[in-house]
């Protein structure tokens, strides 16, 4: 795919969900712009750049000056935020986008941190605006911000070497600003990157040539080494060229409290000197190398021209975060093993193919998302059999289960070898009734009334759930699904799908919070009464069904809001105090009182 045509299809794929919001009675207008952040921002999501994002819209002059943002993504630690702004300009061609427009819009973005830094903001800003819990969030926890990044999202392309832009202090802050053109998310999701024509002398930043074992490539498109980086120089490159030396990782830093990064800094604190036996090292490729000698004589790397970083990010950042928190960690100590990729194919487009396959390569031993790994278990492989063998009841569409991450995009174009044929894929089996593992792992748990490890995020949500599946039964009490038990998850991905179209009509911010909770109580005072089996027949629910959640939800939208006394909803949620309060709230029981299909008896 060129770039044309990834951006055809991502605009394409703003205009479908556009036009989807559309036709929903109720819905407040999607505004284009809105649309694309969630688009852009879940891409970002799912190729790991950033964390679990939430769309949020606020413009408005405060003061004198102009303040924007289109949304952002915050760690589960509240240590590091990413805050986006966008830029649409719905094009079919590739236009370009002036440095001076960007950075002008980036600004309007700087200007919320740097509000909210003065904690001059929340107080000005209505309390009903969606922005404004995020608002007081910033300021109640600037201090302890660790890393602060202000994305620029368009359409367009940036006329300008690199994506990122001169980094700004707030208030003793680092704030990183960056560009995520169509081209770079182009080069992020197809895997292949840019490199910055950014030079690194191993004499100055490690004081020697770097030590290597040296195979020149005498019939192929590379030459190769093998070599050992100090963990001081690591940190240092890192610090002097942040995210540049990473562009084409398909990765960048998130956090230190992750799984595997909390690994490394636990080794880098603990056994610095296990650190190159406990780790797989780095992958480089660069443009040029300039050879040297080591201090006992052997071949030594004395400079990179174009370093990057494909493969070992997360290690690098980690470096260079651990030390800046801890100051007593011993880098001095640390060597990271990696291996040298010196690039000469003989045009720019082999080159740039040859990156990408080396990135995708170096980088699949580590799958991005953590449900990634569970592919095969026992449990994803049935669903996957009930899906593909089993027709809704009007014998025509089925819904697909998602076992392998992209396998729904892969059988579509599989299988729609013409125009006509995906056509008809998509109409039996459109993306609505597209179910994930995370999806599976959402519904369960909310229906197993732990709405609070929902709200941790899709991830974390499922790898509880994975956690948990030995002792887990289903419905039919067997320890993998029936037929009948993957019936009734796909009533509930109705359910929830229907009830997250009601919330996102009603409310402006915390949508997903509210819906999960609105699920859960009605599972906690219904439980055993809703028939699933009725949902599924009729693949959706009633109106006076539809009724109750609109009712509930007034009331689960008002509780949540009153309990979390100020704090940020979305992170209140997320704690097992909110659902016990949620619990005990006093909930009107006319809400209850209803005759629809779904509910068996209200009268037991």
């Amino acid at each position: 795919m060129e770039l044309i045509d990834f951006l055809r299809q991502t605009n394409a794929e703003v205009r479908e969900l556009l036009n989807e919001r559309l036709a929903i009675p109720g819905e407040p207008y999607p505004y284009p712009e809105s649309v694309f952040t969630e688009v852009i921002m879940q891409h970002m999501y799912d190729v790991g750049m950033t964390f679990e994002p939430v769309v949020c819209h606020f413009d408005a002059k405060v003061g004198n000056t102009n303040v924007r943002m289109s949304g952002y993504a915050m760690s589960d630690e509240l240590d590091q935020l990413d805050l986006f702004v966008s830029l649409y300009s719905d094009v079919d061609e590739i236009v370009s986008v002036t440095t001076s427009e960007a950075a002008k819009v980036a600004d309007y973005c700087l200007r919320f941190v740097s509000k909210c830094a003065e904690k001059k903001l929340a107080k000005q800003m209505d309390d009903s605006s969606e922005a404004f819990l995020l608002a007081q969030a910033i300021e109640d926890n600037y201090s302890t911000l660790e890393q602060i990044r202000v994305y620029v999202l368009t359409d367009r392309v940036l006329n300008a070497k690199s994506k990122q832009f001169q980094s700004r202090e707030i208030q003793d802050k680092t704030i990183k600003l960056e560009v995520m053109d169509v081209e770079r998310l182009y080069r992020h999701l197809s895997e292949g990157k840019p490199r910055d024509e950014l030079t690194v002398n191993f004499e100055e930043v490690a004081g020697g040539p770097l030590p290597c074992v040296w195979v020149p490539g005498q019939m192929s498109e590379y030459d190769y080494a093998m070599t050992v980086i100090p963990g001081e120089a690591l940190r240092f490159i890192y610090d002097k060229y942040g995210s540049r030396i990473l562009e084409a990782n398909v990765r960048s830093f998130l956090s230190v409290t992750g799984k595997v990064n909390k690994g490394i800094r636990d080794t880098l604190r603990n056994e610095p000197e296990r650190f190159m036996a406990y780790n797989n090292g780095l992958v480089i490729v660069a443009d040029e190398v300039h050879l040297g000698r080591a201090a006992d004589g052997s071949p030594g790397i004395t400079w990179l021209k174009g370093m990057q970083i494909v493969n070992g990010g997360q290690t690098s950042a980690s470096l260079y975060f651990t030390q800046k928190k801890y100051n007593d960690v011993d880098l001095s100590r640390v060597r990271i093993p990696a291996k040298l990729i010196i690039l000469r194919a003989s045009n720019s487009q082999d080159e740039e193919k040859l990156i990408a396959d080396i990135s995708r390569y170096a980088n699949s031993q580590n799958a991005i998302k953590q449900s990634d790994f569970a592919a095969n278990d026992k449990l994803h492989v049935t669903l996957e059999n009930h899906a593909q063998s089993t027709y809704c009841p009007d014998g025509v569409g089925r819904w697909f289960y998602e076992r392998a991450a992209g396998s729904y995009k892969v059988m579509i174009e599989r299988e729609g070898t013409t125009s006509a044929k995906q056509k008809s894929l998509k109409a039996s089996m459109p993306p609505a009734r597209k179910i994930t593992k995370p999806d599976m792992a959402k519904y369960l748990n909310i229906y197993a009334l732990k709405p609070h490890i929902v709200s941790l995020g899709a991830q974390n949500n499922f790898q509880k759930f994975m956690d948990s599946i030995s002792t887990y039964r289903w419905p039919s009490g067997k320890e993998l699904p029936t037929l009948s038990d993957y019936k009734s998850l796909v009533a509930q991905a109705i359910l929830f799908n229907t009830t997250q179209k009601i919330i996102r009509t009603k409310y402006k911010a915390f949508q997903a919070n509210i819906t999960v909770y609105t699920l859960s109580i009605i599972f906690l005072k219904l439980g055993s009464k809703i028939n699933f089996n009725s949902i599924w027949e009729n693949q959706g629910i009633s109106h006076s069904f539809q009724q109750l959640i609109v009712n509930l939800s007034e009331e689960v939208h008002a509780g949540l809001h009153k309990s979390a006394n100020e704090r940020m909803v979305s992170e209140w949620a997320k704690k097992e105090e909110c659902w016990k309060i949620m619990q005990e709230v006093k909930y009107s029981s006319s809400i209850f009182m209803i005759t629809a299909p779904e509910i068996k008896s209200i009268k037991d």
